[in-house]
Formats: structure tokens, sequence, C-alpha cells
């Protein structure tokens, strides 16, 4: 069985909803996920000032533990998934980027499977470069990067060839479409696939 960390930051559920189906198709493959949601940087006062925002924290906060460089110990391959945040990744998943650090130092992340997913709230608000960006620390930390590419036909419909993604066209508590659902499970898929060759 593969191991598969699934790190994501959501502030309405787009991502997270991504992130889901991410895990059922890492499962249905046959791996052992950790689905884990970054905490916020912010006080509560500037997340007062979007609709929601706190509520959902605390619902999804309830649901998932934060992610740990124990968890990416663990794990066979590591999946990030965004909002989009003018076409950089959030913030939340930036820092625990950063936290990686001395496991980057000790070669703990090489040859560990790494892929990428986003949201945005526009159909150009930044998906396929946010997906490309988290590439860069893959790299550095000597992952095996795995998009999912045009490898089944889920990816013709929905998401991009660089990560699974959804808009949400600015609607308050939208969910991803069901094509982009089958895009984020393939990759799911796709990722466990290859980090259970890799680890056999």
């Amino acid at each position: 069985m593969a191991n598969i960390l699934i790190v994501f930051h959501s502030r309405d559920g787009m991502t997270e909803a991504l992130a889901n189906a991410v895990a059922e198709g890492a499962m249905a493959a046959g791996g052992g996920v950790r689905l884990r949601r970054a905490r916020e940087l912010v006080g509560a006062d500037v997340m007062a000032l979007a609709p929601g925002w706190t509520e959902n924290a605390t619902r999804m906060n309830a649901l998932y533990e934060a992610p740990t460089a124990d968890d990416a110990v663990w794990a066979d391959a590591i999946l990030f998934g965004t909002p989009s945040r003018f076409g950089l990744v959030c913030s939340e998943v930036k820092a625990y980027l950063d936290s990686l650090g001395a496991l980057w130092a000790r070669g703990k992340l090489v040859n560990k499977v790494g892929s990428a997913f986003a949201a945005s709230a526009t159909p150009h608000g930044g998906n396929e470069v946010t997906s490309l960006t988290l590439f860069i620390p893959m790299a550095h930390f000597g992952m095996v990067i795995v998009p999912p590419g045009f490898a089944d036909g889920a990816m013709f419909k929905a998401g991009t060839p660089y990560g699974a993604s959804a808009v949400s066209h600015n609607k308050p508590g939208a969910l991803p479409s069901d094509a982009d659902l089958d895009a984020a499970r393939f990759q799911g898929q796709r990722v466990t696939e290859i980090a259970r060759r890799l680890k056999g």
C-alpha cells in the first residue's frame, strides 16, 4: 500500500471538495490516505471580513487535522491543494511547505511523489500557474513530480494537465462540477499508482 498525504487549504469548500475527490481516487487505487487542512495565518478580525470564512474554518478544522512534518515522513506521495491567490499558492499551504526545511536538509523528501491541484474564483484566476508554481518546491525537495496529464478521458473534460482544478465564479458556497471531481479522482488514482510502483 502507498501512503498518500493530501495537504490543502480551503476557505469556502471548493478546494476541500477537490481534496476529498483526490482522496477517493487514491483509496480506490489502494492508497492509505491522510487528509490534512493547513491552518489560517491571519487573525479573527481579517477572517471576519470575508463572509463565511470563520464558520467554514471552524467546521473544516474540526474535520481535518493540521498537517505535520511527521505526516510528510509517513507519506510516499504528497498532493498539495490550494486556492489560487493571485496566481500563487495560498499562504497557509506555503507555510506548511516552509516548515519542511529540516526534512529537506536531511533528504527525507527525496523520491516521494508530488502533485498539485487548485481552485479559483474566476475562469482565468490562475489555476494552471498555481499548480505549476507548486512544482518548484517539489523539485527542491527531490520529489518525483506526477501531474495528471491527459492520461485519462476525465482530463479532456475538466481540470488541467498540471492538476485538477475548479472555478467558483465568485458564487459563495459553489462546489466543483462532476467533471471537476472526476478529474480530481483520476489525479488521486494516478499519483497512488505511481507511488505504489516506486515503493515496490
